[in-house]
């Protein structure tokens, strides 16, 4: 049974500064007719009613119990009409949202990924114009902007993931051409006391409803970050905070409409004018998983990092030479190939885990449903892992007559002899600018990695710094460790190459 937390996601605003903050944004003068889409325990209309006590507001609220406390709570102000609904799906506020909208200003914390069956999903996705339907908070933004009138001001707060990944593209097309954003502000989900949302960032975006999309894309904006506590949020002579001045024109010209939040303009540039990206010089693919690795996939030793739940692997069923690319699995009693799992660990991992190879073994997980027999053209290829996760830094190793799995992100450059460049690039502060620019979560899956700028290095820069590599992994195989150096002047070229 799903819980009904997991179903309605009701995080309630219990931080004064963001309610403040928020109810500022909004510049009320009280004539307005007032949205809340999700009312909640009221947080919003309270203070509102604070400042203009005879000001209209309509509030729903999707969850019975909390919608019957709030017609308790304002039961004696004919102003402030309570419905319970479901704001997606309610019928009346789409009639009105197709007639040009109602609402003079809308103000929410909208529910965060809210649990929807997938029949559900598939409707609001039809609903929604093909809008990514499995995060509710993007639906609830679009219906809420459908629902102001011309020049109506909208204030929302939400996860900043709509800045950047890809499933919410369609959603940062339709802000960026059908409103004027006038601010957003970026801080740590830990200022929203009490709860664990799954995001790391949080924001608070102020737009306001235009059709007129000239103006709109000439119109700049400001996003606000750096942050130190919640109670700097509004004021405006913090001397640390980062504030960019946006054209949304950019924003829209940049691949995906993502919002490029770097404060080196080098950086955002590269990315914006880049001519050539990773994804066109090489082939970037997501690797295997067995559907039940507690039982196909050993370990060397028990004393490897994570290896508590596993088995050892019998070492004479083990083999380590698979360039002969055995996709179809092995016929002898050597079934146990070496696989390369997350983790970040730079230039070479060590052969620490081996999954099951047999041809009858492939041959399940080619059928198998849980299993994800995925890309096998690249399996035992040589190119470079990167894990799909990351920590404070991207990071790549090298993969060689190996499987990978499906944590990793296989690089494979079409031209072969540029692998150790890449090595070292996957493993320099400059991609990681690059990447932390393009998606800031800590995901680096391949659709992210594809959009990574490429500058063809020198002949010169590309013989010195294959020769440090191949140096680097071969003291990584004997040691653990290699020379700082030879990384030191690595960076310094990739730097010097990229311009920052």
């Amino acid at each position: 049974m799903i819980s009904e937390q997991r179903i309605f996601q009701a995080y309630y605003t219990k931080s004064e500064p963001i309610v403040s903050y928020m109810v500022d944004l909004l510049d009320l003068d009280g004539t307005e007719s007032i949205f809340e889409p999700c009312a909640g325990d009221g947080v919003f209309i309270d203070p509102i009613l604070d400042k203009y006590q005879n000001i209209k507001i309509d509030a729903f609220e999707l969850n019975e119990n909390a919608c019957d406390t709030l017609k308790s709570k304002y039961q004696d102000l004919e102003n402030i009409s309570i419905k319970q609904t479901d704001t997606l799906t309610d019928l009346d506020l789409e009639f009105l949202c197709s007639m040009g909208g109602k609402y003079d200003a809308v103000i929410a914390n909208p529910p965060y990924g809210a649990w929807r069956n997938t029949i559900d999903r598939a409707t609001l996705k039809k609903r929604f114009n093909g809008f990514y339907a499995k995060e509710s908070y993007s639906l609830f933004l679009y219906r809420s902007i459908e629902s102001l009138n011309e020049g109506g001001k909208l204030v929302f707060i939400i996860p900043d993931t709509y800045l950047n990944l890809n499933m919410h593209k369609d959603i940062r097309k339709y802000i960026l051409s059908n409103t004027k954003i006038k601010e957003i502000a970026l801080f740590p989900s830990s200022y929203f006391p009490g709860v664990n949302f799954g995001y790391a960032n949080l924001s608070i975006i102020a737009l306001e409803k235009s059709s007129d999309y000239k103006l709109n894309l000439e119109n700049t904006f400001r996003i606000i970050k750096d942050y130190k506590s919640v109670e700097e949020l509004g004021n405006e002579k913090i001397k640390h905070l980062t504030k960019l001045n946006i054209q949304q024109k950019n924003v829209l010209k940049n691949d995906g409409y993502i919002f490029l939040t770097n404060t080196n303009p080098s950086v955002s540039d590269c990315i914006r004018q880049a001519k050539t990206s990773i994804g066109e010089v090489c082939d970037c693919a997501t690797g295997f998983y067995s559907g039940n690795d507690k039982d196909r996939l050993k370990v060397l030793s028990k004393e490897i990092r994570n290896s508590k739940r596993y088995d050892e692997v019998d070492k004479e069923k083990i083999t380590y030479d698979c360039s002969s690319r055995p996709l179809d699995g092995i016929e002898n009693e050597q079934i146990y190939v070496p696989i390369v799992k997350g983790g970040n660990v730079r230039y070479y991992k060590a052969d620490n885990w081996f999954m099951e190879w047999s041809s009858d073994i492939v041959s399940f997980y080619k059928k198998d449903k849980k299993a994800r027999y995925q890309n096998s053209s690249y399996y035992f290829r040589k190119g470079i892992a990167v894990p799909m996760v990351s920590s404070s830094s991207i990071t790549g190793a090298i993969i060689e007559n190996r499987l990978f799995d499906q944590s990793i992100v296989g690089i494979f450059p079409k031209k072969e002899s540029l692998i150790h460049y890449f090595l070292a690039f996957f493993n320099s502060p400059t991609c990681n600018k690059l990447i932390r620019t393009i998606n800031p979560s800590t995901n680096n899956s391949s659709n992210y990695i594809k959009r990574i700028p490429f500058i063809q290095p020198s002949i010169e820069q590309e013989d010195t710094i294959t020769e440090n590599i191949k140096q680097i992994i071969e003291q990584v195989k004997v040691s653990g460790d290699y020379e700082i150096e030879l990384e030191t002047e690595n960076n310094k070229m990739i730097a010097e190459l990229y311009g920052f």
